[in-house]
Order: structure tokens, then C-alpha cells, then sequence
């Protein structure tokens, strides 16, 4: 089953179009990877599934239904821009927040100590808010965000402040509320967390979905025949293998070793470039580069803005 389905959204902004028949179907119990450059369209995206905004055109299914105003308790919603009572102590807050959004006090209190303890920040319950740091901050509104265990969870840039480490407990956060049936929406420029958190993606540009689908898949689509060599012999033993039939790309010694990337040109294959090299070098590994998340973001915009000049 879908979590979640927006259908040929349309918005716009006096001239301005934010989103032009943008589609989006995000699979239950996955995190999803909703990416694009900044003024993409992304934020509008997410207004509208959080129903703060609406569509000009389309529609949004939600588990099955048409999104109405009822589902509100079922997300979750972690905006980038954070949003805390400075003035308020955290528990104060946070008991607040999550009565907002259904919690009996006795029901919120219980959650409220089960979540302080795992970030351990059970000390912080009588601190102001104002006395925290950014990321002690963050902390405490992603516990207020997913303390209702909300069916979907929308992040917008959730890592953002974090030291590495906090970071790394977000993650492992994600995963576990994945692993107990949560699905979420996951926001970022951080490609590095894209690779290791998201089972599926799409990239809005220019208010248009240029990318879409399973994260595997779409690595596999950006391969472009280059492999890493790992070989012992000289630079001019290289050149002589490859001589006009492969480009090299780089060359470079790693302990006592030549670590060559090669890209192999169309019409040629693997088992080509290697029977041509191990006449002349002595091959001890080959591995295939395959794209990182970073890599395929900037060529996929990069090939759509050029096309739409």
C-alpha cells in the first residue's frame, strides 16, 4: 500500500509557478527522499501534504483517502525553520505540544521520559528553552514531532546544527521508527544521508519531478562504464595498455600501487580493457564506480537546466 500519493500538483504564486504537475508516490513503511535545489518546489511540496497551503489543480491520497483536515493527526511534521517557546521550560513545552496533538497528560508525561531518557536529556525537563543550544533545541522538537507515532513523518533538513554524533542518533532514530512502521518523508541536501537512509527519491527542479524511483535503480541508470584498476607496473606500462582505445581519468599511486580510473568508450567492455592492460601491467583488483547520490543530483540538474535554456 501507498502512504502516500500527490497527483499532478499544480501551484502558483502570482507569476510564479512553484509546482507544475508534479507526482509523487511514496510506499508505506519507506523513507523517501524528497530532493531538489533550493526554490525547487519542495517546501510548497510538503505545505500542501501538511495541508497549510492547497493545490491549484491535483489531489493528494493519503493511505487510501483523500487528504482532509482528519489526517493532521496522523503526521508528523518537522519544518525547517524550528519553532520553540524561548520562554518556556522544555518539559512545560513539550507537554504542550503533545496534548496539541492528542496526548492525554498522564500518556504525554510517560512518552515524554521514554524519549528524554534515549537522548538523554532527561536533566533539560526544567531548563528554558532559550538556555539551550541550537542542537539540544532540535533535539527536543524532533521528540515533540514524532511523539504521537504518526503514521508519516516529514522531515525538512533534520541534521541540520547537529555535531556528527547527534547526527548519527537521528539517523539510527529514522531507522528504528522505519523499522516499526513509520513512514517518512525525508528532505535534505545532505546527500551522504540519502545513500545511507533512502529506499526511494525524487528530485523536483524548477517546479518539474526530473528523477524518480527506487535509489538502487537510479545509481545503476548513472553508470557511465568507469572502473577503478588497482595495478602494479609503471604509468608508461598504463598508457601503453590503454594506449587510443580507453580514457583515463586519473592515475595515482596508493601504497606502492597504481589506483587508475578508467572509463571504458561505447562499443567497448570490461573483458576488453582488461585482456588489453594485463599484457602490459599486473592487475590486482577491478571495481566498477558506480555514482554517489552527490554526483547524480548535480548531473541530473545540470542536464535538465542545460536542456531547458
Amino acid at each position: 500500500m501507498n502512504a502516500l500519493e500527490a497527483r499532478h500538483i499544480h501551484k502558483s504564486y502570482a507569476a510564479h509557478k512553484a509546482l507544475n504537475d508534479v507526482s509523487i508516490t511514496v510506499p508505506e513503511n519507506t523513507v523517501f527522499g524528497l530532493l531538489g535545489p533550493n526554490g525547487a518546489g519542495k517546501t510548497t511540496l510538503i505545505r500542501i501534504i501538511n495541508q497549510i497551503t492547497g493545490p491549484d489543480e491535483g489531489e493528494v491520497i493519503f493511505y487510501g483517502s483523500k487528504l482532509n483536515p482528519l489526517h493532521v493527526e496522523d503526521i508528523g511534521y518537522l519544518p525547517e525553520e524550528r519553532g520553540l517557546y524561548r520562554k518556556m521550560k522544555v518539559g512545560e513545552q513539550c507537554m504542550y505540544l503533545a496534548q496539541l496533538k492528542g496526548l492525554s497528560s498522564k500518556e504525554a508525561k510517560s512518552r515524554l521520559m521514554e524519549w528524554f531518557k534515549r537522548f538523554e536529556i532527561h536533566t533539560w525537563w526544567d531548563k528554558k528553552v532559550e538556555d539551550l543550544s541550537k542542537g539540544m533545541a532540535q533535539k527536543v522538537q524532533f521528540i515533540t514531532t514524532v511523539l504521537h507515532k504518526p503514521k508519516l513523518l516529514i522531515l525538512d533538513e533534520p541534521f541540520s546544527g547537529f555535531d556528527p554524533i547527534n547526527a548519527e542518533l537521528i539517523r539510527n532514530e529514522m531507522l528504528r521508527l522505519k523499522a516499526e512502521g513509520t513512514t517518512i518523508i525525508l528532505s535534505t541536501h545532505d546527500m551522504g544521508s540519502v545513500e545511507a537512509l533512502c529506499d526511494e527519491i525524487s528530485l523536483i527542479n524548477r517546479s518539474q519531478v526530473i528523477l524518480n524511483g527506487k535509489v538502487k535503480d537510479i545509481k545503476k541508470q548513472f553508470r557511465n562504464n568507469t572502473y577503478q584498476m588497482v595495478f602494479e607496473g609503471t604509468a608508461m606500462d598504463l598508457g601503453i595498455g590503454l594506449w587510443a582505445n580507453f580514457e583515463l581519468i586519473n592515475n595515482e599511486m596508493v601504497d606502492d600501487k597504481h589506483v587508475a580510473t578508467i572509463r571504458i568508450p561505447e562499443g567497448r567492455r570490461l573483458n576488453d580493457l582488461v585482456g588489453s592492460l594485463i599484457q602490459h601491467v599486473q592487475l590486482v583488483s577491478v571495481n566498477e564506480v558506480i555514482p554517489d547520490m552527490d554526483q547524480i543530483f548535480i548531473e541530473a540538474v545540470k542536464n535538465y537546466n542545460a536542456s531547458h535554456e
